[in-house]
């Protein structure tokens, strides 16, 4: 059923909804859509969310191109639409690294350089690789790579916002709950993402060497072994500032973990993370998962519980326990996972023809209505993944 209900999805939800924003004037994909499903077509092109749409379109024509052959050469059109853009229009070539944010027409609107975007444009570009086997993909993503690491690192880890020309400025992007974080979880999470997705396209050991730097800064400074879980905003000096849980983080992390060190081969490396990341679907089964309503609480910030339901942790949820299953072979984790897909089509899913999913809902499934339809972060990469991931380990 979970399979089934995961190829509907795609195919019959989130791909026709996100190809009826593919802007064919100016380039990419619209970036901006309100709740009444109004289309704003001069409304900014958000960087983050171009990349994640050319990751989608390649990984639907690598997901389904034996099984559907036409509705994969659909996307993989769609995702060299998505690529042109992304290589013309928000690559920097004057000072390395792609902008943050696009005008409707593909000029920068807002010129931030920030390593979480780059990681993304390397995860993107790696997966058209994969796709298309377009050398300027996998040749722009190795740009992108040295720029991070000349660029972003210090001598402790990855520093995260800088101006057009790479100097740090505040960290206001990445940082929340009344925090202002030098470093975060999130960044080094989606480094080990794109970087676990290049070595795979290119097979470079400098790629190699850097992800296991990624994956023992992890281990040493992220994981909290005390308590199973992910600490989320740093200092410079990767100092822990809040006391912070982001539930949907930690099962998104327990996946992406497992599949960096797969990718890598290195045995002793995935049999201690595999041993890891179970303890952390355990802990987040436990504190965050609501078997009442069969879906997953947000965070929690000091005491203070926040039981939004947001579209992207349900998302993950359903990969995550399915991981844990396949990892742990408790059923538990396998009946959560089909028990957070019903509340996916009951609830976050929105049942107006031509959309999507909603991206806040409260816990009695009310639509929360402060984060729009389409925006730099609302694209179709959590919900894309999670059908495809089930599609392809099911």
């Amino acid at each position: 059923m979970l399979k089934e209900e995961c190829k509907k999805e795609l195919t019959g939800r989130i791909l026709p909804f996100w190809n009826k924003l593919r802007d064919d004037e100016y380039g990419g994909f619209y970036g901006q859509m309100d709740n009444d499903l109004v289309l704003d077509k001069k409304g900014g092109k958000g960087v983050i969310l171009n990349s994640r749409i050319l990751w989608f379109y390649s990984s639907v024509y690598l997901t389904l191109k034996e099984s559907d052959p036409d509705t994969a050469k659909s996307a993989l059109d769609n995702a060299r639409h998505a690529f042109l853009f992304l290589r013309d229009k928000c690559v920097d070539r004057a000072n390395g690294g792609v902008y943050w944010m696009m005008r409707y027409d593909g000029e920068p609107l807002d010129t931030m350089k920030h390593t979480y975007n780059q990681a993304f444009a390397i995860y993107a570009l790696s997966t058209y690789y994969l796709a298309a086997r377009d050398e300027q993909a996998l040749d722009l993503a190795y740009e992108l790579f040295d720029t991070v690491e000349k660029k972003c690192t210090d001598d402790i880890a990855y520093m995260e916002a800088f101006d057009i020309s790479w100097q740090l400025i505040e960290n206001d992007a990445l940082s929340e709950n009344g925090l202002m974080a030098d470093k975060t979880m999130n960044t080094v999470l989606h480094l080990i993402e794109g970087y676990t997705v290049l070595y795979k396209a290119g097979r470079d050991e400098r790629v190699a060497e850097r992800l296991r730097f990624l994956l023992d800064i992890t281990e040493k400074k992220i994981f909290d072994s005390e308590n199973d879980k992910l600490l989320v905003f740093f200092d410079r000096e990767l100092n822990v500032i809040g006391d912070i849980h982001s539930y949907g983080h930690d099962i998104e992390a327990s996946w992406l973990i497992d599949r960096a060190c797969e990718v890598l081969g290195d045995k002793a490396l995935t049999d201690k993370w595999a041993a890891y990341d179970l303890r952390i679907a355990e802990n987040i089964y436990k504190i965050a998962y609501d078997g009442e309503t069969g879906s997953l609480l947000n965070e929690r910030d000091k005491t203070e519980i926040n039981r939004k339901r947001i579209w992207w942790v349900q998302a993950e949820t359903v990969v995550g326990f399915v991981n844990a299953y396949q990892h742990g072979g408790d059923r538990k984790f396998l009946e959560a996972a089909d028990r957070v897909m019903q509340w996916i089509e009951n609830v976050q899913c929105d049942k107006r023809e031509n959309s999507e999913w909603w991206a806040e809902v409260a816990p009695d499934g009310t639509p929360l209505l402060d984060f729009t339809m389409v925006n730099e972060w609302k694209c179709p990469y959590h919900n894309g993944r999670m059908c495809m991931e089930i599609l392809t380990r099911l």
